[in-house]
This record gives structure tokens, C-alpha cells and sequence, in this order.
């Protein structure tokens, strides 16, 4: 594998480099003096950005982008070998790192690189992380995989030892990691179309756990099932979190207010330490932020630091994000593409004031819909009101046979009225006639279908 010698900054070249993370890599490198181009589809703030600091980018992928005097290609997952640009690179001879290769590489220049992963709730959990590190005082140096506003976008350069990032398990990209500390906080199903079957996933889970050196620490959640399988031969300390009384870290006495934010009592190591509150709606990011809690713990942060953070935290973008009102109706966005996801959003929205629960929802990738297919269905139906777009195919040109109408189908055989419309024009022309002062929409997914609802209040 290729290796950066970070003192001797060179060319390197990112193939979709408008991307959440790709983008952030391409920042710290442009800060550490490296000559940074790269390309993407279209023009975004993200790229915006990193042009207003020296890169030099292309739009669309071309062969002819790529030139001699590059040293290293980096690419992701999604770029395949027919590429033209990756073509390019081979022709040229330029060496090649995927974006986990070379986050890895990044991580061993930090005294303490910090690595969140789980199948849910990394974006957030993250975020916390990083308002409590920042609230503590620290410069760290921050990788979140959406737009944190209180950062101005998903990356932050600090000076402090400290590096957090989010650790995908899609094509195991974080065992090419290098975490001191690292944090699972949830194992379930997911991106099917790598993996084979849920064991192939903890497999993948207890590899990552095993990178953590001796004197790191691993924080995981206590509720996953048989997590000791994880554990039991790791060298690291071992620190846990969830709803059991053996759990290091517990929320106690949960509580919502009338929006759906809840408040707790922390449990550490069955004593009551603080009561929390958070400005976020959702059971499910109790834990999250439990899991933040006990790393900033093991940080030595006061817990009076962690307590404040957390109570003026907001959500990052496109997490059960306030969008607007139209014509006395509210409008929300979610990230959520997972059943998991899709359950905790809506069990959250239940809780938010409202008349009638809509939800439109465009499925991610056919490999996901279909593995997904009655997971999908039995979730969606705790809305009031479902709306499908069509299937956001991403990287896949296969539709294994299956559309929304698919799942439409699915949804009806439970009984619950479901519509479908191929265009977003169609929902939202759907959407206008049919809500009415006082109801809750949610738009969601990991697509586009935020557009629906900028559209609907641009109207």
C-alpha cells in the first residue's frame, strides 16, 4: 500500500471529491500544504468551499482530467474499475488509495484518533462527541458525515491531539483504521450487497474492535446480542453502555417533553451521576448520547461540561431537521433509510405535536429495498399517512425485479393505505391538496427526497 509521508506534501487527486467525507479529507490536506484536485458530477457547497482554499476541480469525470504530475489517486466504494478516471490512473501509473486507506493514514498522525461506528446513529453520535470536546475547551480535529452548523459544514482542523471521525462498515473501509478509542453502538443488518448474512457483519464489527491497542478503550453498546462475542479477547479496556443494570452507563427515567425531547438520569455503574436533557426528539438518541457521555468520561470531562454540550446540542442536517411551515403544516427531513432508522424517526415524529403523520419515503438502493422489503412495510406503517417515491438507485443499475410499487403492495397487504407517484412533482401537487393545518410531513431517506419539501416551501 501506497504510504504519505505527511512532511513531504505531494499531488494528490480525489475522484468524487464533493462527497461528505471525501471533502473533508481533501480540506485537512489542503491545510497541511498538499496540492489537492479532484472531480465530481456538479458544482455543491462542498466543493464551493474547498476551491475557495486552492483545489482545483473538474465536473464531470474525464480521462484527459488526470495528468502526470499527480502522485496519488484516492477514490470510494462507488467508484468502479470502468471508470474513466480510474482508467486514467492506471495508464498513468499514478498510485491508488481508497478514502478508508487514506483516513487511516490520516488517524496515525494523531496522539488520540477517535472512531464511532454502529449501523445507526454515527452522524449524531459524532456531533455530540464533537459540541462536548469543543465545549470542554479542546481543538480537535472533527470528521462528521453531514453539515454540523456549529463547525460550518462536516469538517473541522484543530490543534489538538485529538481526531474523531465516523468508522463505516460498508466494504470494511474502517479496518484500514487506526482508532485509539474506538465505539460501536449498534450491529443489525445492512449493505447486503457486501456483506453476506448478519455474522459476516459482527465478523467485521469484532476485526475493528481488535485494531484498538492495549492501552485504548472500546465503548459498546451492552443491549447488541452476545456482544462478549466482540469482546472477549480484546487486549483494550472494555466500557459499556445501554438499558441493562450491568451496563457501565445507563439512562434511567426517561422522559419527553410535549416535542418529543427527552431527559434522563444517568446510571454509571448503578449510581446516579447527572440528569441529562437534550433539545433533540427521540429515545434513540438517549443512547447515542449515553455512548457520548461515556467517552467523554473516559476523556476526564466533567460531566457538568457533558451536560451543558448536550443540552444546547442541535442535530446536524437532514436528521430530523426542521425544514419549515406551509399553510399551517410542518415540515421535517430524516436521513433514514434503514427499517431501524425509519422506526426511531417516526416513533419520534408520534411523539411531536401534530394532527395527521405523513411520511414520504424514497427507498435507497434496490439491494437494500428488497432485503429490506417486509422490514420496510411493518416500519412505515407507524406513519398515519405513507407516500413512495421511486427507488434512489445510487451506485446500482440492477432493479432486481422490484420498484416502489413493490413496496407499495407490501405496505397494503398490512392493511394501511399507501400511495405512490414517480414524479416529486406529483407528490407535492398531492402533498398541497391533502395536508392541512396542523399535520406533521416528514420527508425521508438517503436520496433526494429532501427536495420535495424545499420545493413545497419555495411555493
Amino acid at each position: 500500500m501506497y504510504q504519505i509521508n505527511f512532511d513531504d506534501p505531494i499531488h494528490i487527486y480525489f475522484i468524487g471529491i464533493g462527497g461528505i467525507s471525501m471533502s473533508g479529507l481533501a480540506e485537512i490536506l489542503l491545510s497541511k500544504g498538499f496540492r489537492i484536485s479532484g472531480s465530481d458530477r456538479a458544482p455543491s457547497a462542498l466543493t464551493q468551499r474547498l476551491e475557495e482554499k486552492g483545489a482545483v476541480i473538474h465536473y464531470g469525470q474525464r480521462e484527459d482530467n488526470l495528468t502526470a504530475d499527480i502522485d496519488l489517486v484516492v477514490y470510494t466504494s462507488a467508484i468502479r474499475n470502468d471508470n474513466p478516471e480510474m482508467i486514467a490512473a492506471v495508464k498513468l501509473g499514478i498510485a491508488r488509495l481508497t478514502r478508508g486507506q487514506l483516513l487511516g493514514q490520516i488517524m496515525r498522525n494523531y496522539k488520540m484518533p477517535i472512531a464511532v461506528s454502529g449501523t445507526h446513529g454515527k452522524t449524531t453520535t459524532t456531533s455530540m462527541i464533537s459540541q462536548i470536546l469543543l465545549d470542554s475547551g479542546d481543538d480537535p480535529t472533527l470528521s462528521i458525515g453531514g453539515i454540523y452548523e456549529p463547525i460550518g459544514g462536516n469538517f473541522r482542523i484543530g490543534s489538538s491531539d485529538r481526531f474523531v471521525t465516523e468508522a463505516c462498515e460498508y466494504t470494511n473501509s474502517f479496518l484500514d483504521f487506526f482508532p485509539k478509542i474506538g465505539i460501536i453502538l449498534n450491529i443489525e443488518e445492512d449493505h447486503m450487497d457486501f456483506f453476506h448474512d448478519i455474522e459476516d457483519i459482527r465478523n467485521s464489527f469484532h476485526k475493528f474492535a481488535r485494531l484498538i491497542p492495549e492501552d485504548g478503550a472500546l465503548i459498546i453498546n451492552g443491549d447488541i446480542d452476545n456482544y462478549k462475542e466482540i469482546t472477549s479477547d480484546l487486549s483494550c479496556k472494555v466500557i459499556t453502555f445501554g438499558s441493562g443494570d450491568d451496563c457501565d452507563y445507563r439512562p434511567d427515567r426517561i422522559t419527553c417533553d410535549a416535542f418529543g425531547c427527552p431527559s434522563f438520569h444517568l446510571m454509571r455503574k448503578g449510581r446516579k451521576e447527572e440528569v441529562f436533557s437534550l433539545q433533540i426528539p427521540g429515545e434513540h438518541n438517549v443512547y447515542n448520547a449515553t455512548a457520548a457521555i461515556a467517552l467523554a468520561d473516559l476523556l476526564d470531562i466533567p460531566v457538568r461540561v457533558s451536560a451543558g454540550a448536550l443540552q444546547h446540542y442541535k442535530n446536524t442536517e437532514r436528521r430530523f431537521e426542521y425544514k419549515g411551515t406551509l399553510n399551517g403544516f410542518t415540515i421535517i427531513d430524516d436521513y433514514a433509510h434503514h427499517p431501524s432508522e425509519i422506526r426511531a424517526a417516526l416513533t419520534a415524529a408520534r411523539n411531536y405535536p401534530h394532527n395527521t403523520l405523513w411520511c414520504i419515503f424514497q427507498p435507497h438502493t434496490y439491494t437494500r429495498t428488497k432485503t429490506f422489503m417486509t422490514g420496510f412495510a411493518e416500519a412505515l406503517c407507524l406513519a398515519d399517512e405513507v407516500i413512495l417515491a421511486d427507488i434512489y438507485a445510487a451506485r446500482e443499475t440492477d432493479t432486481l425485479g422490484i420498484s416502489s410499487q413493490t413496496l407499495q403492495a407490501e405496505i397494503e397487504k398490512l392493511g394501511h393505505k399507501c400511495y405512490y407517484f414517480p414524479s416529486f412533482e406529483e407528490i407535492q401537487n398531492f402533498v398541497l391538496t391533502n395536508c392541512t393545518k396542523g399535520d406533521l410531513l416528514i420527508t425521508m431517506g438517503a436520496g433526494d427526497v429532501v427536495k420535495i419539501g424545499e420545493n413545497l416551501l419555495q411555493k
